[in-house]
């Protein structure tokens, strides 16, 4: 689909007008061929946005500039591959390529009003709103953190909870699912920093007011990103604890079997000595025989539980 917003007051997008920005989403062959021929520019494909080699994210031909990045979303038909996102830039057009919807770019197309627009205002608008939405995601992020550690510490300390084992499966997958959620942002922040970078040294035809609204956006994105690593930090904690309590659990439970097996083994000794056909065994005719082997066996199994409580093993 091909959006083209025009400079010209009040005039609908057309190809009569002059666009200082087209929009292409999930563009065709003839929107490519249209774009080509009518403002010479050749739109990347989707295999070459999706490279990542810096030489392929980040290029200058002429008067344009060619920059790609990865988004931190979940698309149905990329599946876990990276949804790529696409810039060409100019001092008169900007074209955006993208193959999912972006939060920013809406935002940035209901705040465009009647009048005349550079493609470079534009660009800037793109890049502040998708480091506010970046922020908003993690700060989003931390809260469902903070949730997870709170269950985690107050669930494992109430040991009488049967359900313990279960709320540490939940916050296991909840860590995994955040996990890679920030593994997403973060390579989605990443792209965008070199993005930043590299077009506020390559575009001579900035205004010194668009290059400082760039350079406060580079600024706010380097909080960002370290924001991001102090939670990259905090979810690694959580799942050393998660694991933690879950390896305490399975200790416990062989402790328990490990006790009850050699709480077993007298009884089961005293029994088979016992059970053994011989002719000549003393207590088989001996009238208090039976009462002196079960006495045995449960003395054989008390005296262990008594060792075991002492050492306070159970």
């Amino acid at each position: 689909m091909l959006n083209a917003h025009v400079t010209e007051s009040g005039e609908a997008p057309s190809r009569n007008g002059k666009p200082f920005w087209i929009d292409l989403l999930n563009p065709t062959s003839e929107e490519r061929d249209q774009i080509a021929a009518d403002y010479g520019i050749k739109v990347p494909l989707r295999e070459s946005l999706q490279e990542i080699e810096t030489s392929s994210r980040l290029r200058a031909d002429g008067g344009l500039l060619y920059v790609s990045m990865p988004l931190s979303l979940d698309d149905e038909v990329a599946g876990f591959a990276p949804v790529p996102l696409g810039f060409v830039l100019s001092s008169e057009l900007l074209v955006t390529v993208r193959y999912s919807d972006v939060h920013a770019f809406a935002h940035v197309e209901a705040g465009i009003t009647s009048g005349r627009h550079a493609s470079s205002v534009v660009f800037v608008a793109l890049i502040e709103a998708m480091v506010d939405f970046d922020a908003d995601s993690l700060e989003k992020l931390s809260n469902s953190l903070a949730a997870i550690s709170a269950r985690v510490f107050v669930r494992s300390s109430q040991k009488k909870d049967k359900r313990v084992s279960g709320a540490l499966r939940e916050c296991l997958n909840g860590i995994g699912m955040a996990g890679d959620h920030l593994s997403r942002t973060r390579e989605s922040m990443l792209g965008l920093q070199r993005i930043i970078g590299f077009v506020l040294k390559a575009a001579s035809w900035w205004s010194p007011e668009e290059k400082a609204r760039l350079a406060t956006a580079q600024q706010d994105l380097t909080s960002v990103v370290d924001f991001q690593g102090h939670l990259v930090a905090k979810t690694q904690f959580i799942l050393d604890a998660i694991l933690g309590f879950i390896n305490t659990e399975q200790n416990e439970i062989f402790k328990v079997l490990t006790i009850a097996s050699v709480v077993g083994i007298p009884p089961m000794l005293i029994a088979s000595m016992y059970g053994m056909n011989f002719r000549h065994m003393p207590e088989l005719g001996w009238r208090w025989g039976y009462p002196y082997g079960l006495a045995l066996i449960v003395l054989s199994i008390v005296l262990p539980i008594i060792g075991f409580k002492r050492r306070r093993w159970w």
